[in-house]
């Protein structure tokens, strides 16, 4: 048993004063890792979790998007918010208004390839500009004091990887972490991520540094971990319908060993309390819009599942969703029995 425990201690990373309980990240993704899904993964053993990205755009801080997207009630330390623009003076006016709002980290996004944000040349299209991307992280490091962490992808295109350059001036303005997803901006999310490039960026600079992409079950993130000697893993698409990924890969990497897979009842359960915070966090109209994309990555891969998430699309109200959700699963439990 001692050398399970320390074992597990080898896991765990800081983040400025902050000691996480692991080093399993969830990736902030815009329209995904709202309030009630940040809480669910840090409960099922996400060791950090990061808002959706929000505007440096003063004007628009005050929308439902934005505010909602800024709730952090009830979450526990530490709370970190992601915020994306370009100019230098709006980004750290962003990183202080934010900090007075309770954020405990300010993580800059640099490695969003949508085009609606890179055509106004934030997210990874500020990768094109070094100069630009010194200036910003300076300006927001030193307008706040709390911690200071960038997400970037390996470069601009394949013939453009500066992701080693980017790193070291994150290093040199003061950046405390820093997430690489393994492909450029040209990539979207198209191909295989590739790792040497975060190998590469870990080796250059001494800073944490958070591997991405692709890390989509246990032994994949242990491969990763070893081959790019990164200080953590950060999950997106692969925890959408499934939140118990990050108490999957911790178990394996603390104890070697693959923890089951949960019984159709616990998914069940759990997929009814998460619509449940849905409806409670956004009201009913946007709560069951809301819930529709997480209804269906739940039921990807389940018998009669098709079907399930067509009917369901079709259903206008909370509890219309939550009866269909219990018949679908009461009749997959039945089969499972009967089988």
């Amino acid at each position: 048993m001692e050398d399970q425990t320390s074992k597990a201690k080898k896991y765990k990373m800081k983040i400025g004063p902050y000691t996480l309980p692991n080093n399993l990240f969830l990736a902030p993704m815009a329209g995904v890792t709202d309030r009630p899904f940040r809480q669910l993964c840090r409960r099922l053993g996400a060791g950090m979790v990061v808002s959706e990205m929000i505007t440096a755009n003063k004007s628009l801080w005050a929308s439902k998007k934005s505010l909602l997207r800024a709730n952090h009630d009830g979450e526990p330390e530490p709370r970190a918010i992601q915020i994306a623009g370009t100019d230098p003076a709006m980004m750290a006016e962003a990183a202080q208004h934010n900090v007075e709002q309770g954020a405990h980290i300010i993580d800059i996004n640099m490695g969003c390839p949508a085009k609606k944000v890179c055509n106004v040349m934030a997210g990874s299209a500020l990768l094109q500009n070094e100069q630009l991307v010194a200036e910003i992280l300076e300006s927001v490091v030193s307008a706040v004091n709390v911690p200071v962490t960038l997400k970037i992808r390996t470069g601009w295109d394949t013939d453009n990887r500066n992701g080693v350059a980017i790193a070291r001036i994150a290093e040199q303005s003061g950046i405390q972490a820093l997430a690489v997803h393994g492909r450029t901006r040209a990539d979207a999310y198209r191909g295989e991520a590739e790792y040497d490039t975060i190998a590469e960026i870990k080796s250059a600079i001494t800073i944490p540094v958070i591997a991405n992409g692709d890390i989509s079950n246990p032994e994949k993130a242990k491969q990763v971990l070893d081959y790019t000697q990164a200080d953590a893993v950060m999950i997106g698409r692969a925890a959408q319908g499934n939140p118990w990924i990050f108490k999957q890969i911790n178990h394996y990497l603390t104890y070697g060993e693959y923890l089951a897979s949960p019984e159709v009842a616990e998914v069940r359960q759990t997929l009814i309390e998460h619509l449940h915070t849905l409806y409670e966090f956004y009201g009913d109209y946007t709560g069951v819009r809301m819930a529709r994309k997480h209804i269906a990555w739940y039921s990807k891969g389940l018998r009669n599942g098709n079907p399930f998430r067509q009917h369901m699309n079709t259903l206008e109200l909370p509890q219309q969703q939550l009866d269909f959700t219990e018949q679908f699963f009461a009749q997959l439990e039945q089969d499972m029995i009967a089988a």
